[in-house]
């Protein structure tokens, strides 16, 4: 190898690890090990759907535009504002996250099991009231059903317009159903299994969803004052931007989020096309052989 191809080699390694310490923890690489080299039974083969999508650098902007589409239900973003912390530990949510959406995927079944019946207890200790007065706790099936489902819509959707290999609409179905057996397994009741099932649940959600105070704050915090530093502010802005890009156009304006027409198509869509190559590149040498 020559020097020239090293130094790329050196670039790509420091990277891939800054980025995938950054979305997995100090943590991450025992985590790695344990997830993709303990043997055993897996929820999901290595075919499945769900291994596509959860694999793939689409999965930084369909993150962040969850985060923005589950806030706009009062009391879901009521429970995460009191209880996650986001503003004082954002990356450790983050990793929380990350780490968990990696074990039920790509772990094996005991491990899986074990996660929801970590993040279940906790689901059952985190219950409240809003400002307005209303009674929230996360264990609730209905609210845990609102998180689902704008989970899975936003993942899906920023794969299909940013992932390497866009799946079809078969396969994007059997997502969806990859999905439902996560979801069932946290207490979700009747989660979708396609696509059509997703649309008609979203849909019904939408008269229960608006845009509170603490839910715009939360967008501004996410979207404008990320905790990191100056050299990554220009990279994120572009997620962001792209998150942004991919909610549907009933959720933007709650937030204060307007289209931006002609702009999006030219601009933003384009540097998140090329944002998630580059972070694409970078992973690979970090990217495990899928068990």
């Amino acid at each position: 190898m020559d020097v020239s191809a090293t130094k790329v080699s050196d670039l790509q390694e420091r990277l891939g690890r800054s980025l995938f310490t950054r979305v997995a923890g100090p943590a991450g690489p025992d985590n790695r090990a344990r997830i993709h080299g303990t043997p055993g039974p897996r929820w999901f083969g290595p075919d499945r759907p769900i291994r596509t999508v959860h694999g793939d650098a689409s999965m930084f902007i369909g993150g962040l535009t969850a985060l923005l589409l589950q806030s706009l239900h009062p009391l879901a973003m009521a429970a995460v504002a009191a209880h996650s912390g986001y503003r004082g530990d954002p990356w450790a949510r983050l990793q929380r996250t990350s780490t968990f959406l990696a074990v039920t995927t790509y772990g094996t079944a005991d491990d899986a099991q074990q996660a929801v019946e970590h993040v279940r207890a906790v689901h059952d200790r985190v219950k409240g009231t809003t400002a307005a007065g209303e009674r929230y706790h996360a264990a609730d099936p209905h609210l845990l059903g609102w998180v689902h489902v704008a989970e899975i819509d936003s993942f899906l959707r920023a794969h299909q317009r940013y992932g390497a290999h866009l799946l079809d609409a078969a396969a994007c179905d059997e997502y969806i159903a990859d999905m439902s057996r996560i979801a069932t397994a946290l207490g979700v009741i009747d989660p979708p299994r396609d696509q059509a099932e997703l649309a008609d649940r979203l849909a019904a959600y939408r008269p229960e969803l608006r845009a509170t105070q603490e839910a715009r704050e939360a967008a501004h915090f996410i979207l404008l004052h990320p905790p990191l530093p100056w050299i990554a502010r220009a990279p994120y802005a572009v997620l962001a931007a792209n998150a942004v890009s991919t909610l549907p156009f009933w959720a933007r304006k709650p937030l204060g989020l307007p289209r931006l027409a002609g702009v999006e198509e030219t601009c933003v869509r384009p540097a998140g096309h090329a944002l998630t190559r580059a972070i694409r590149w970078a992973m690979t040498p970090l990217r495990p052989a899928h068990t």
